[in-house]
């Protein structure tokens, strides 16, 4: 699959996902959403994985490094990032949690000694002015209290954890470990340990027997988690995470343009003006060149996944 369709299918399946998120606040808490989330597509994943005669053995070292995406990509990320719409808009939640786009690229210097080139940089400057121009009417009016600011502190944590995630998973398609088992054993962990937290904090594990619930569940947990993450995922260790992190800001786009054709939202200068912001820095971003390491060491030497 080339990357430009990886691309095209993590925005607009991420994109798409803000409306079934929605359908997860509520009744349920939204750790216990988080856990049955990826405890399904966990599940799903092994399944596929014995239906395909593919191996779910690894080692201790293996299942070391499905233990940290789970902790940063498939858990701790997502905890703070619903616990941060709790206090914040979803707006405010997007401009602050594209900021991954430079924690990507700063980690990838940091980790693996990887430098984004001029236009990496311009892109990724593009797109956050754009998404701050996208919502700039939606946040006009909000109030810079104390618990905007500990909402946008939570959005801008999970970012960080889920760039954590991202090198983790840049590190681990080093290692040759294949993506498809990788984010089965991650997502399992990512449950487990959500699950835990849960129970530590005193949530019951009730459960939401509504069409919107059960339906937004289904499509997170097939589409939002398995498809989407499969598709970045691979694109991360084919281009790099500091380019393929991109994506995170391009899909509050495709959000708002899903917002206009079934929720009514008119379309104006603001939207036009950040959209074509964004997508500037789109191509500024995907055909950037990044500059490596005339040696590089061995565990950055190749970000190809297996699968």
């Amino acid at each position: 699959m080339s990357n430009a369709l990886l691309y095209v299918i993590t925005v607009l399946i991420w994109g798409s996902t803000w409306f079934a998120i929605e359908f997860q606040l509520g009744t349920v808490e939204p750790e216990v959403s988080i856990v049955y989330r990826y405890g399904t597509a966990s599940a799903l994943l092994f399944a596929w994985c014995l239906v395909r005669g593919r191996s779910l053995r690894f080692n201790l070292r293996a299942h070391a490094w499905f233990a940290v995406l789970g902790l940063f990509l498939f858990g701790l990320n997502y905890i703070l990032a619903y616990r941060a719409q709790i206090f914040i808009t979803s707006a405010m939640c997007a401009i602050a949690f594209s900021t991954i786009v430079w924690m990507n690229i700063l980690l990838s210097r940091v980790f693996f000694g990887v430098r984004a080139g001029w236009r990496v940089l311009l892109g990724a400057g593009f797109g956050i002015v754009g998404i701050v121009v996208l919502f700039a009417p939606r946040i006009a009016n909000v109030s810079l209290s104390d618990a905007v600011f500990y909402g946008s502190l939570l959005a801008v944590l999970g970012a960080l954890a889920a760039s954590f995630g991202n090198m983790a998973s840049q590190r681990a398609q080093a290692l040759k470990l294949p993506i498809v088992q990788s984010n089965a054993w991650g997502m399992f962990y990512g449950a487990c340990l959500t699950g835990i937290v849960s129970l530590v904090e005193g949530h019951p594990f009730t459960f939401e027997a509504t069409p919107g619930y059960v339906i937004s569940l289904a499509y997170l947990s097939v589409f939002g988690s398995i498809v989407a993450f499969g598709a970045y995922l691979t694109l991360l260790g084919r281009i790099g995470a500091h380019r393929a992190g991109y994506a995170m800001v391009m899909f509050p786009v495709v959000a708002l343009m899903l917002s206009m054709a079934f929720e009514g939202l008119r379309l104006d200068g603001w939207i036009v003006a950040g959209t074509i912001l964004v997508l500037a820095g789109n191509v500024f971003v995907l055909e950037g060149r990044s500059k490596r390491p005339a040696s590089p060491a061995p565990a950055a030497i190749a970000f190809k996944g297996t699968e």
